[in-house]
């Protein structure tokens, strides 16, 4: 678990975090660019200046800012911008009615990438995660998302690693036949979350839905509940993908 340096250098943090979403979630407006580092427009101006200004971002003709050069390669077709689209709205009404943060994740390697967060009301509650990477093995939705995975695939994953691989197949196969994964304080203490595939096509997991909370208020005979409403969550999601018609890239349906 990563915690934020003591001394944090606010500016870095904005550049480096749009840089990220450049990269994975571009072409973006000044305003969008404001709104998601919850910064001025002026600030937001001048980050995207100096991102082009180094090479790591340029402006479109219709001025909207994507990766540049030193972010971008051959193969980037990443369409969490879309995906987002359709989640969000979704995960704002999952927080309403679980009344606990909901997380969105996709799978890029052996991490789970946290491309979205809405925070619940509760004054004890689990952050905002967005842009955050964490095992896939140890996370929720990670490990939710690895369920969907061929052995082959897992072999590639994790063949040089400390990772039992048996005993992960062993869970995985359990996370498959309920449907969910949980992750009971595996990546930070005092956390507990609830994790469900989000499908693009019957058999293609491309993302993951979370439910997290403080441990404190977790609770194993509400399994079911959870679950449920991750289910409904997760199909309204699907729907909207579909009515989207977006042809989904490899870098989102299969492990690299």
């Amino acid at each position: 678990m990563k915690n934020k340096p003591a001394y944090s250098i606010d500016s870095v943090d904005h550049a480096l975090r749009l840089a990220i979403l450049l990269r994975h979630e571009g072409p973006l407006r000044v305003a969008e660019v404001a709104e998601r580092l919850g910064v001025a427009r002026s600030t937001a101006h001048r980050l995207l200046a100096m991102l082009v200004y180094r090479d790591f971002a340029e402006q479109g003709a219709d001025r909207r800012y994507l990766a540049g050069p030193v972010l971008r390669r051959p193969t980037d077709v990443e369409p969490v911008a879309q995906l987002r689209a359709a989640a969000v709205p979704h995960l704002e009404e999952l927080v309403g009615r679980a009344g606990e943060t909901v997380n969105l994740m996709i799978l890029l390697g052996d991490q789970a990438r946290f491309v979205a967060t809405v925070e619940c009301a509760a004054v004890l509650r689990v952050g905002d995660r967005e842009g955050r990477m964490l095992p896939a093995h140890l996370a929720s939705g990670g490990r939710a998302l690895l369920a969907h995975r061929t052995d082959d695939e897992l072999q590639a994953l994790y063949a040089e690693s400390d990772v039992d691989l048996d005993a992960l197949r062993r869970g995985l196969r359990q996370i498959r036949r309920q449907g969910f994964a949980v992750n009971n304080q595996g990546t930070e203490a005092g956390v507990t979350a609830v994790g469900r595939v989000i499908f693009r096509a019957p058999g293609t997991a491309i993302a993951a839905v979370s439910l997290a909370m403080p441990t404190a208020r977790y609770k194993r005979a509400r399994l079911p509940e959870w679950a449920g409403e991750l289910a409904r969550t997760a199909a309204r999601i699907e729907e909207d993908l579909v009515s989207m018609a977006q042809d989904w890239p490899p870098q989102l349906t299969t492990a690299p």
